[in-house]
């Protein structure tokens, strides 16, 4: 079913499906709007395919104290997400809140995490919650498989995990369910603005709306300055290691290691600058698997039975880019790198006020891009 009218508009034109672009475009046909995606389809290089799935709050907003409150409320409404998209979908997105553990391997690491933990609760106007440092006694009650090497951890009990291919699976299932149009293999290439509302077109295709929301990822560098807007970006690789199933063991997800909902374990925690997502870096790999090993030894005993790349959505500065454009009233920059934690902000949040035509100034300022535009100390 479409929601194209007999006019062949739409209020809001979303470019890009991947797991960003879906959310808020859910959250835009929530809201009531006649909803049009348009997508690179399945050939595009989705960070949404090689994400960790985690919802994280522990140290997020270092230099910048929004950023936590931000996350934080996010993750305390992804509660709310999840049973709207099972009511509407049938689809569990398998969430799990139980808390989660930045593992230290050594005493020097363990001093690092305290001071860091202590730095970051300490700025100005960040978020109400407490980070707890846990040394091995205490970690051991909770994690008892962990090895020798195991000093301490960090631990918050707002941080969780999804089933994230589920919940991509589940935005575009209630897409179909609110009516929104998917085009797949739809490469925007311009937008223009005429008569109050943006056209958009890419090949032979063309699709006029009344408001344009950029989500398309790292592409957003170049799609911004479309539409009057800047978003700077610096794309990064990473990389997943996954065993196969075994038992339950990891009841929290940590922030390197996770059992899925499947059984499988997910080591990850690397980055690097690059955006070729074919390279395979495997001193990397088994550099992620033997500081997992460390962790626990029994994963020693465990097959690796696939490894994957992505290349991270990454900001300039890692913070995420929420954006309005002056010279095209109605155009929309929503950029991020944590698009997991954030999809109940997402969709809950930010899309009724792209709906409503307007970001919330008091809310969002922080995320402006126009937070770059300061000028360098000669």
């Amino acid at each position: 079913m479409s929601t194209k009218s007999a006019g062949g508009d739409y209020d809001v034109a979303v470019v890009g499906g991947g797991l960003l672009g879906a959310c808020v475009a859910w959250g835009l046909a929530r809201a009531g709007q006649r909803v049009v995606v348009l997508d690179e389809g399945d050939l595009a290089v989705r960070a949404s395919r090689g994400n960790f799935a985690l919802v994280w709050v522990q140290g997020k907003g270092m230099g910048l104290a929004p950023y936590s409150r931000w996350t934080l409320g996010s993750a305390q409404t992804w509660p709310r997400l999840a049973a709207e998209l099972l009511d509407e979908t049938g689809l569990d997105v398998c969430l799990e809140q139980p808390g989660g553990f930045h593992i230290c391997l050594s005493e020097t690491e363990f001093e690092r995490r305290s001071d860091f933990v202590r730095r970051f609760h300490a700025q100005p106007d960040v978020a109400a919650y407490q980070t707890e440092m846990l040394g091995r006694h205490a970690l051991e009650r909770v994690l008892p498989d962990i090895g020798p090497e195991v000093v301490g951890a960090s631990w918050c009990a707002h941080d969780g995990h999804v089933n994230s291919l589920r919940l991509f699976r589940a935005l575009h299932t209630g897409l179909a369910c609110r009516g929104a149009d998917y085009r797949a293999n739809q490469t925007v290439t311009s937008i223009s603005r005429e008569g109050g509302e943006f056209i958009l077109r890419g090949g032979r295709a063309e699709v006029r709306a009344g408001k344009v929301v950029l989500a398309a990822g790292n592409a957003n560098a170049s799609l911004a300055s479309l539409v009057g807007l800047h978003a700077p970006m610096k794309p990064e690789r990473g990389q997943i290691v996954v065993t196969e199933r075994v038992r339950p063991f990891l009841h929290h997800p940590l922030s390197t290691i996770r059992q899925t909902d499947e059984g499988s374990v997910m080591i990850g925690d690397s980055r690097e600058e690059g955006t070729d997502p074919a390279a395979m870096n495997m001193p990397i790999n088994a550099t992620m698997a033997s500081r997992a090993v460390r962790t626990f030894p029994m994963l020693a005993n465990l097959n690796v039975v696939r490894t994957w790349r992505a290349i991270r959505v990454m900001p300039a500065d890692g913070f995420p880019i929420y954006e309005q454009s002056v010279s095209h009233p109605g155009a929309f920059v929503v950029t991020c790198h944590s698009g997991v934690t954030l999809a109940a902000a997402h969709a809950l949040k930010l899309a009724p006020m792209i709906a409503a035509g307007r970001l919330d100034g008091r809310e969002l300022e922080a995320f402006s891009a126009r937070r770059f535009n300061v000028p360098a100390i000669q």
